[in-house]
């Protein structure tokens, strides 16, 4: 019930469905493909087929679409953002088995291990985005010709550049 969006009710199906022992699964994805909230990519020679959920457990799959869906609404939350993220490009319902998806991993983790749900928080993506956007405006300086310093500073990271 940690994780958010799981109920009484969604984790009790959870566990009851997926049980308590993961030896049974290899790995996460192994979990996620018998549960049916495994990603697929059906596409050959740059054709894309029909993307059908995949069958699974059915009362899993329905339990952690619910709780996807209620996550979705929770303030502060990763898994908020993250349905936010891909129903701007796919639509809630791919989003919802996205989430759903994630859901049944984090599960999946805290059940092996034992260890408890850990937060990222909605600025995840913000903080990953910001990497990334640094990364790109330097190659595209340098593409450019010009000869990038990296210095970094207590509160923020500064960047001198020189023309080459």
């Amino acid at each position: 019930m940690q994780i958010p969006g799981v109920h009484r009710i969604g984790a009790m199906t959870i566990v009851a469905e997926l049980g308590v022992d993961m030896s049974v699964f290899p790995t996460d994805r192994h979990a996620a493909a018998w549960a049916g909230v495994s990603p697929g990519n059906n596409e050959s020679a740059g054709k894309r087929r029909g993307r059908a959920k995949r069958r699974g457990n059915v009362h899993l799959t329905t339990a952690l679409v619910q709780a996807a869906f209620a996550a979705s609404r929770k303030r502060g939350c990763y898994l908020k953002a993250r349905f936010w993220r891909i129903s701007v490009r796919q639509g809630k319902k791919r989003a919802a088995v996205a989430v759903a998806h994630s859901i049944l991993v984090i599960a999946y983790h805290m059940l092996a291990s034992g260890d408890d749900y850990r937060e990222l928080g909605e600025h995840y993506y913000d903080q990953v985005a910001k990497r990334r956007t640094e990364r790109n405006l330097v190659r595209r300086l340098q593409a450019l010709g010009y000869n990038i310093t990296k210095t970094e500073e207590h509160h923020a990271d500064d960047q001198m550049i020189s023309q080459t």
